[in-house]
């Protein structure tokens, strides 16, 4: 009983999938849904129809000894009326079509774009939502497109199963017994068989999500080096050759069912009921007692197999496609219906000059963990200091600024600027009080004014003097014009890592505003870059609260407060010569990486 209701709940769960993706269709391209059936049954049902109406004509006609040239005016009428509906389905299809086609992608990821954008950072942590995000974002234009095709062959097929039985109908209703009773076995063969086939699709997905790794690796430019510099290929090749027999001896057993199905379902009815039982009744009266013709009996004979032929589509080809993309429609539902945890207040506020940020008891539990990554920190960055947080790996100093930029919110304590909890501002009037440049900052493919900027309309001036800022000294072709990377413009220039990453900081310089986050902003530059970069930061601490964060801890002498973290907490602060006198970690951490420079310098020498 419980297997029961699991499979009732499934089939309500793919129908209604199904009708909410025509509904959002139907919302938002009006009409296009009704033409897209109408014009295919124009075009498909009087051919289908000339295999029984017409072949019954011609032969009825023939063998009576009337005129011959009516077999000429109705294949004329029949010829028109394909020619009509072939005409009025190439104009929709290749003219109307695609222009609202693509207004609908339009607009459907218009609301994928937008809802990504306001959608938690914390959301990028969940396997989940992550997975159904991609899935929208590739799957779902697709997916419309399918099921405006399923909407389209089933309501074709039902036409025409409507259509064919009514010539039956009014030719023999008996004959009809048998297409009931071959329809009787179809139906819940057809179940059984769609059954199997999502459950071979299930079995396989896991195994076509590897296939889709492997074509990762070997198209993408991020393994291209280690793939030539090192056997990783055959490595790699050896898992897809375990993958391959895999997915072998997993489908096998779904392939020998299916055919066993397949046969009971489509053959065996088809042959004794149709093929056997159609044609030794309608042979008998039309050969034996002559009470039908013979274009009677080729009619009902090919529409009894027309027939029977669409329900077996029905049942087992669209019921598979139908759960299918169900199962596409109800991730994107449910990453589309997902609730936004940071809210926003009502404050809006910009500063023009900074103000005091405080920390009090925050702690920070990353969704998911048992362990806290930020324990009881409680600090104050006082008007135009320069900060700087420090620690190994996973202290949780990245942690920390995505905290202050209310990327995450806090588990437990407060953040408060001049006062104000953060949690009560307006989220996009909060963040224009900020510039940040990540570790894992990302370039767009946009000018190189509009990655400085990062707006649409770049002040040129301003783009040239945060790159000087910054250091950047690559010769721009296009000035602040000059595309980056190649998505969009085949000349677009291609960075450096250090080159890239000054770009980014330059966007540090560029936003007027009272407070600086800089992760890591010197990790991809020479000695002789950071040095620079060291120094335009000094001179944007005259204007700026900065806060940054580095490995390379020759960068934090300039810091007025140096915070050292580890395990989520604060172990050390002050300024770089008090934490030297104090000879505690960050000296320790200090001299270790001032030895491993002298020796690299004495090497050389």
């Amino acid at each position: 009983m419980k297997n029961n209701k699991k499979t009732s709940e499934e089939k309500v769960n793919t129908l209604g999938n199904n009708l909410f993706m025509i509904g959002f269709i139907a919302k938002n391209a009006p009409g296009l849904m009704f033409f897209y059936i109408f014009f295919d049954v124009l075009s498909s049902v009087p051919g289908m129809l000339a295999n029984v109406v017409l072949l019954k004509y011609i032969i009825d006609t023939v063998t009576s000894g009337e005129n011959l040239h009516r077999i000429l005016i109705a294949c004329l009428i029949f010829t028109s009326l394909i020619i009509i509906g072939g005409i009025g389905s190439t104009v929709f299809y290749e003219i109307l079509l695609p222009k609202q086609r693509e207004k609908l992608h339009y607009k459907l990821y218009s609301m994928i774009y937008e809802k990504a954008a306001k959608m938690d950072y914390e959301a990028y942590d969940n396997p989940k939502y992550y997975n159904d995000l991609v899935l929208a974002m590739n799957s779902m234009s697709e997916r419309v497109d399918t099921v405006m095709s399923n909407a389209q062959d089933i309501v074709r097929l039902l036409v025409s199963i409507v259509s064919i039985s009514a010539v039956i109908a009014s030719i023999d209703p008996l004959c009809l017994v048998f297409i009931f009773l071959c329809v009787g076995f179809m139906i819940p063969m057809g179940r059984v068989i769609a059954k199997t086939n999502v459950k071979r699709q299930e079995a396989m997905t896991p195994l076509d999500r590897k296939n889709l790794y492997f074509s990762r690796v070997f198209y993408l430019q991020d393994y291209a080096k280690e793939l030539r510099l090192s056997p990783a290929g055959k490595m790699i090749e050896r898992r897809y050759d375990k993958n391959v027999r895999d997915r072998l001896f997993t489908i096998t057993p779904f392939l020998r069912r299916q055919w066993q199905l397949y046969f009971c379902q489509e053959s065996l009815p088809m042959t004794l009921i149709v093929y056997l039982g159609i044609a030794l009744y309608m042979g008998y009266k039309a050969i034996v007692t002559k009470e039908v013709s013979l274009g009677d009996f080729v009619a009902t004979f090919n529409g009894a197999n027309s027939v029977s032929v669409y329900v077996f589509q029905l049942t087992s080809w669209f019921a598979l496609g139908l759960h299918e993309n169900a199962l596409y429609i109800e991730k994107f539902r449910k990453f589309m219906s997902a609730e936004e945890k940071i809210v926003g207040g009502d404050l809006k506020k910009v500063y023009d000059s900074p103000v005091p940020i405080k920390l009090e008891n925050v702690s920070f539990t990353y969704p998911g963990n048992d362990k806290p990554t930020l324990k009881n920190i409680s600090l104050e960055i006082k008007p135009y200091q320069k900060i700087a947080l420090v620690g190994y790996n996973g202290a949780g100093k990245t942690t920390l600024t995505n905290l202050l930029l209310r990327l995450y919110d806090v588990t437990e304590g407060r953040i408060t600027v001049d006062g104000t909890d953060i949690r009560d501002w307006d989220i996009p009037s909060y963040h224009q009080n900020f510039a940040a440049v990540f570790q894992d900052f990302s370039l767009f493919g946009a000018s190189v004014g509009e990655n400085v900027s990062m707006s649409n309309n770049p002040d040129s001036k301003k783009v040239l003097d945060a790159l000087k800022e910054s250091n950047f000294k690559k010769k721009l072709s296009k000035g602040t014009d000059t595309i980056l990377l190649r998505e969009f413009d085949e000349s677009g220039l291609s960075l450096s890592g250090g080159e890239a990453q000054k770009v980014a900081v330059a966007r540090a310089f560029y936003k007027e505003c009272p407070f600086a986050i800089l992760d890591e902003p010197s990790a991809n530059l020479d000695p002789v870059s950071e040095y620079a970069l060291n120094e335009s930061m000094t001179r944007a601490a005259d204007d700026k609260t900065v806060i940054f964060i580095s490995h390379r801890l020759s960068t934090t002498v300039m810091a007025d407060v140096i915070y050292m973290l580890e395990k989520g907490e604060i172990v050390e602060s002050g300024t770089h010569e008090e934490l030297m006198a104090m000879n505690g970690k960050y000296a320790y951490m200090f001299n270790l990486q001032a030895e491993k420079y002298r020796d690299h310098q004495n090497d050389h020498e």
